[in-house]
Order: structure tokens, then C-alpha cells, then sequence
């Protein structure tokens, strides 16, 4: 039996299990010396424990000396194997399946080989370094392709350059299958509104254009835009609640609608939405 798998009972799962998995995925396994895809599925598990070398744990559990946990964890029909992590199952699956699928269970609970990378580059993103930020993540995704959050990243640094070209193309490969669809919508919308910004005046001039003329609406809703694109949220928000204050008919309402987008694109729990919801609601019904 591998270093990495270790018989567990009554008296030493907490310790063995639950805790241990704050620190590495462990898998139990409740299984029975009478039975037959027991015999097949063990192999698998403790080689497999064997060739990952640690990045997650093997917990044998014989349910037949050990019923009253299974019956508190819910064991039904054995070979049994469920995926702890952090204190909590959070998968599992019961009967023997194939070495390949077995791997596959392994590997969608165990952080990417590339997450050192991402940190790395969030780390450079927050210095200001975005040549060094981008490299990370193209190193990242180079290493894990499949590393969804890194390919994410990308996207969201390739924005802020105004890369949107790429952007798009990147976003386009993995907006079908990603599992965060929130900021997915979230990138979506990011680059609909750069690309609804391109070309058109920068911060500066419009600043101008409003210290002459606080009254140019046109200005403020530019400005809106440019502000959200930069994610400075409050002010793209204050620009919208001046243009709905000045003039609801502005646009069809624009002010008001724009300020919706913004919200469904931040959240409801955002205290940003819930501080500008009130502000829109005061300005309405003035």
C-alpha cells in the first residue's frame, strides 16, 4: 500500500479525514472484503495514490467494521468513494468505474499545476508590471490550457490593454464550456462596451467638454462608458445618475437604463449597487 493510503476507522477519521483534508483532497473509499468491485476498484485507487505522489490522500474505510460511518455518510452500496475537501464532500461516486475515469474524478479536485503562475501574474497585475502579467498567464495556460481561470485573467488583462481583437477571440474558445458563467457575462459585457467605445473621444477631452458646458449630456454618457471600461464603477455611475438628474427623456432614458446594465453587471449584493440603487430611486421620485 502506498505512503499516500492509510486504513481508517471510527476513531481516527476525523483526524485522518476531515482535517487532513484542509490541507490535501482526500478520497475515502468504503469498500468490503466480500466484495468483487471492491477488489477491482481498490488497485486503481492505491496505484493512482502511489503515482500522485501526495497531491491527494487515500482513506480506506472497511464498512463492514465501520458501519455506523457509513451509515452516517450516507453509504449506500459499496465500493463507495467520496472526495473530501476542506471538511466537506464535495463529489463522489459509487461502484467500480475504469482506471481513466477514475483519473478524471482525481483531477478535477486537485488545483491546477498552473495556479502557481496565475498567482504570480494577479501578484504583477497588482504592482502595475502588464507586459510581466501577461507572460505569467500565457506561461500558465501553455502549462494547463484547460486552466480556466488563467485563460479568464487573460481576457480581463487583454481589456485593460485594449487588445479587444484578441480578447474577443480568446473569449469566444472558452465562453461555451466555462463553468463561471458570472464572469463570463461580466467579460462579456466588459468588451461590448469597449467595443462600443473605440474610436471615440478620450477622458480628457470630455472632462474639457463638461468644465465648459456641465449641461452636455452626450459628454457625461461618454464618459460613463470610458469610466466602466476602466472598472471605476462610481464614477461611470455618478455620470449617469448626473444624466438622469438633468434630463430622464435624455436618449430614450439612457441614464437610468445604462445604470441597470451596471447593476445586473456587478451584482446585487455589491454595496456600490445597493448605495446607487437608493441614489437613482431619490433622483426618480424627487
Amino acid at each position: 500500500m502506498s505512503a499516500h493510503c492509510i486504513d481508517v476507522s471510527e476513531a481516527n477519521f476525523m483526524q485522518e479525514v476531515i482535517e487532513a483534508s484542509r490541507r490535501v483532497p482526500v478520497l475515502v473509499d468504503f469498500w468490503a472484503p466480500w466484495c468483487g468491485p471492491c477488489r477491482s476498484l481498490g488497485p486503481i485507487l492505491e496505484k493512482l495514490a502511489g503515482e500522485y505522489q501526495g497531491r491527494f490522500r487515500l482513506a480506506k474505510v472497511n464498512s463492514d467494521e465501520n458501519q455506523a460511518l457509513a451509515g452516517q455518510f450516507g453509504v449506500r452500496g459499496i465500493p463507495n468513494v467520496k472526495a473530501v475537501v476542506g471538511g466537506q464532500i464535495v463529489n463522489e461516486f459509487t461502484g467500480a468505474l475504469p482506471e481513466a475515469a477514475v483519473r478524471e474524478f482525481i483531477d478535477a479536485l486537485l488545483p491546477s499545476p498552473a495556479e502557481p503562475l496565475r498567482q504570480e501574474a494577479q501578484a504583477a497585475r497588482a504592482r502595475g508590471e502588464a507586459d510581466a502579467t501577461r507572460k505569467l498567464l500565457l506561461q500558465a495556460i501553455r502549462l494547463d490550457p484547460k486552466h480556466e481561470q488563467a485563460r479568464l485573467d487573460l481576457v480581463d488583462v487583454l481589456l485593460d490593454a485594449g487588445d479587444l481583437a484578441e480578447a474577443q477571440r480568446l473569449l469566444g474558445e472558452i465562453a461555451e464550456q466555462a463553468k463561471d458563467r458570472s464572469r463570463i457575462e461580466s467579460l462579456a459585457a466588459r468588451l461590448a462596451l469597449a467595443q462600443g467605445v473605440a474610436g471615440g473621444a478620450d477622458e480628457t477631452s470630455l472632462q474639457s467638454r463638461l468644465a465648459a458646458d456641465p449641461a452636455d449630456l452626450e459628454a457625461h454618457l461618454a464618459l460613463a462608458n470610458l469610466l466602466a471600461l476602466k472598472q471605476d464603477y462610481r464614477g461611470a455611475l455618478e455620470q449617469l445618475l448626473e444624466i438622469v438628474r438633468r434630463d430622464r427623456a435624455f436618449q430614450d432614458d439612457i441614464g437610468r437604463k445604462t445604470m441597470l446594465q451596471f447593476f445586473s453587471l456587478l451584482g446585487s449584493d455589491n454595496d456600490l449597487v445597493r448605495e446607487y440603487r437608493g441614489k437613482l430611486s431619490t433622483s426618480i421620485n424627487r
